[in-house]
């Protein structure tokens, strides 16, 4: 399954594990995650969540292979599937979530950080979103937070160039909390996450529910906008081309559109 997931001290763990594919995202992947994170929401014995993966490697994103051969459909068929389905379940977690990034983090491996409510990233870090250059476009609301987050020229050089960043970068524009040694980042995260063990669980629920209540009907439109265009663009001649282009392991040649 490539995904391990256990509640201890009154934190669900999801950790991401499958190194020897950069913890490449499956669509049983995503279906994992979705149901510890629908899991640990039920459990009154949860706290929090935290995110993790391996050293070296937060998550890749999405197995290019996998994802192709169960692309999602057209119209309400793409915002069905089990990608996005995770993404709701993401957003509708209404316990703290933690993430815990060991090293590069791209793709939706960085805008799933946008839902998290810490971010401890390691000096190993890098963070991309290289939707644009794979003929896509942005997703997981990306296109309407990074912006907030950065401003729209900063943005453009993340979104529309796919410039990684820094560690540093993620904590200068709000994506990350803090930039720790590689090997400190789990522990720290952990330890962020049991300190809600200690507070009101009822009103962690409801203050998280009032700080992200304004954005949310904006976000979910956004998303469902997101991911009807994205379904759209993966049968696209220019997302065919990068796609060839990765397997063949040459650069894409967008020329000819």
């Amino acid at each position: 399954m490539s995904i391990k997931t256990g509640v201890l001290n009154g934190v669900a763990n999801i950790e991401i594990a499958r190194p020897e594919k950069k913890n490449a995202l499956t669509v049983a992947m995503y279906q994992a995650m979705t149901e510890a994170l629908k899991a640990a929401k039920d459990d009154p014995a949860v706290r929090a969540v935290l995110f993790t993966g391996q050293p070296g490697i937060f998550t890749s994103g999405n197995d290019i292979e996998d994802f192709m051969q169960r692309a999602p459909g057209q119209g309400s068929e793409a915002t069905d599937s089990p990608v996005f389905q995770f993404m709701r379940a993401l957003i509708e977690c209404d316990k703290p979530v933690v993430a815990a990034v060991t090293g590069a983090a791209i793709g939706i491996g960085t805008t799933m950080l946008l839902h998290c409510d810490f971010v401890y990233v390691s000096d190993e870090a890098r963070l991309a979103m290289p939707f644009v250059g794979l003929g896509l476009v942005p997703e997981f609301g990306s296109s309407l937070i990074v912006p907030q987050l950065m401003g729209h020229r900063r943005a453009a050089e993340k979104l529309l160039l796919g410039d990684p960043f820094t560690p540093e970068q993620a904590v200068e524009c709000g994506i990350a909390n803090a930039v720790l040694p590689a090997g400190e980042v789990i522990n720290h995260a952990r330890r962020i996450a049991e300190r809600f063990n200690a507070l009101p669980p009822g009103a962690v629920r409801e203050s998280k529910q009032l700080m992200r209540g304004p954005q949310h009907a904006e976000l979910l439109k956004t998303i469902r906008t997101e991911g009807e265009i994205f379904a759209r663009r993966l049968r696209s001649p220019e997302a065919m081309e990068a796609f060839q282009a990765f397997f063949q392991k040459r650069k894409p040649d967008f020329s000819k559109f």
